[in-house]
């Protein structure tokens, strides 16, 4: 296609942002209290009208007003704002990423890959398997849900069981082995965008 046949393209729409719902905010923590408008209207030292155009969309408080309701409320005002906050994240166990390891492990990726700054797995190890000797970049951190363990790093090995938590520099070569008696389950907590040399972004790993 030549350019004599490529027209001017139409300007490009600003997406608005959506303003905060505070007024189904203000009267959820109103109801709460359990305080009238007239009551809230004393406190803030704001009128009766104004609050009720407020709770019903009709009226956009300044950071002022909003200030004397959070106070009248006994709520921080950034609670008013909840409205436009994320929803919370929700992984079911069914819809957890996985991938199967050496010797039978099994690793589950427990927040679905939805975390910004960590990924927390869990693996499921047989007795007498281990994740092998392998080291990647930044903290790791891990709590022993069953079953004994042996962790070593580096020249250092030491055993441990349900409860424990132990938390180590992974750049040092690592290695993480089932005692028994009954199948293994670790939760391994690492910075998300951390991984081993040469190893693909996003990979499940231990």
């Amino acid at each position: 296609m030549s350019a004599e046949n490529i027209g001017p393209r139409p300007p490009a729409i600003a997406q608005v942002p959506r303003r905060p719902d505070v007024g189904s905010e203000v009267r959820r923590w109103r109801q709460t209290r359990t305080l009238t408008l007239a009551e809230v209207g004393i406190a803030s030292g704001l009128n009766v009208g104004y609050l009720s155009q407020i709770e019903n969309g009709k009226a956009v408080p300044s950071l002022d007003a909003l200030a004397a309701i959070a106070a009248a409320l006994d709520v921080p005002i950034a609670w008013l704002f909840l409205d436009s906050a994320p929803a919370p994240r929700v992984v079911r166990h069914a819809d957890r990423p996985r991938r199967e390891g050496p010797d039978g492990a099994v690793f589950e990726e427990v927040d679905g890959g939805t975390a910004r700054d960590v990924r927390i797995l869990e693996a499921v190890v047989p007795v007498g398997a281990s994740t092998g000797i392998h080291a990647h970049t930044g903290d790791e951190h891990h709590v022993v849900l069953s079953g004994r363990w042996r962790m070593t790093q580096g020249s250092e090995s030491f055993d441990v069981g349900p409860g424990d938590y132990v938390a180590w520099d992974p750049t040092i070569p690592h290695d993480v082995e089932c005692l028994g008696p009954e199948l293994g389950r670790l939760l391994v907590v690492y910075p998300r965008h951390a991984r081993r040399n040469g190893e693909p972004a996003g990979a499940l790993r231990a």
